[in-house]
């Protein structure tokens, strides 16, 4: 990837970390003792294209998390995640120039708590697109992707993440045949309330 892009891509992931402590100011922060807790942010994406020819795409990603903190001990992880991604930064040399994807779903997922460290699970259902305008190809699927990573406490209510998605579009171009892009995002969340109170 040019240098260049690895600038643009460092300075996605500072305003992500920067903008959304300040948008908790305008937003009512979660309350103790049971109930939503929210968190939110996003990061720069690096994914894996199932598709021929076989290359890499860049893009962002943004989260919107919400956990239950309902029920018994066990269930206090149970929570719900939305997320936009969209894939068009930079791409492989191997796919075409306008090749671009972008998905919008959400699903539930769990998180442990282990002091400043929280890995957690997800099972997002989305909505896929995937363009290549010099063709005129306009395609949308419903994909799933089962996923998982882990979040790190840095200062305050802000947390980095590295987040992993494993994705399956079925039946594409009308055929029996499913893509299977999987790929990382690095990025961070600030948490609404008090940190101790997402599990």
């Amino acid at each position: 990837m040019p240098n260049h892009l690895y600038l643009k891509l460092v300075l996605v992931t500072l305003f992500a970390a920067s903008v959304v402590p300040a948008f908790a100011q305008v937003v009512p922060a979660a309350t103790g003792g049971g109930g939503l807790t929210i968190a939110a942010g996003g990061g720069v994406s690096t994914y894996q294209m199932d598709f021929f020819p076989y290359g890499r795409e860049w893009g962002g990603t943004l989260w919107v998390d919400g956990d239950l903190n309902l029920g018994p001990r066990f269930l206090q992880g149970l929570g719900v995640e939305a997320e936009a991604r969209d894939l068009s930064l930079d791409r492989s040399a191997s796919l075409p120039n306008d090749f671009r994807t972008d998905t919008l779903g959400g699903g539930p997922m769990y998180t442990w708590h282990f002091h400043r460290l929280r890995p957690y699970v997800k099972g997002i259902i989305s909505y896929g697109s995937l363009d290549v305008y010099k063709h005129s190809y306009h395609f949308t699927w419903t994909e799933y992707a089962p996923g998982g990573g882990v979040e790190y406490r840095t200062f305050g209510n802000v947390f980095v993440r590295a987040d992993y998605e494993y994705q399956a579009w079925f039946k594409v171009f009308g055929k029996n045949y499913t893509l299977d892009p999987n790929g990382w995002t690095f990025g961070a969340v600030y948490q609404f309330g008090h940190p101790h109170l997402r599990h």
